[in-house]
């Protein structure tokens, strides 16, 4: 699969038309419900090619925007949770910064 094409699972007389939030593969267990004692086989099941990290991250992507930014009438949960994602990165990127600052008395 190149850039710009179509999963090679995805079939448009079966499927009907392209949703980028969906997995055209053949369905596999959910994690939810996977046994302990299976979950070192669905792990190795599991397609470990970057290319394919990438497309489910753009999955995961397309689905967040389907649920929270392009309904009519999409609320502030969306927006919210992109501020607190980001201050939750900036914390996460300038704690070294942060932690010096600990115990400084400002008195």
């Amino acid at each position: 699969m190149a850039w710009g094409e179509y999963p090679v699972e995805y079939n448009p007389k079966v499927h009907g038309p392209y949703d980028p939030a969906r997995y055209y593969g053949k369905p596999d267990t959910k994690l939810s419900q996977v046994k302990l004692g299976e979950l070192g086989s669905w792990l190795a099941r599991r397609n470990k090619n970057p290319i394919a990290m990438v497309q489910a991250v753009s999955r995961a992507w397309w689905r967040w925007n389907h649920k929270f930014i392009f309904p009519r009438n999409a609320g502030l949960s969306g927006p919210i949770q992109v501020a607190v994602g980001s201050m939750l990165f900036f914390y996460v990127i300038n704690y070294r910064r942060y932690k010096n600052h600990r115990f400084a008395k400002y008195h």
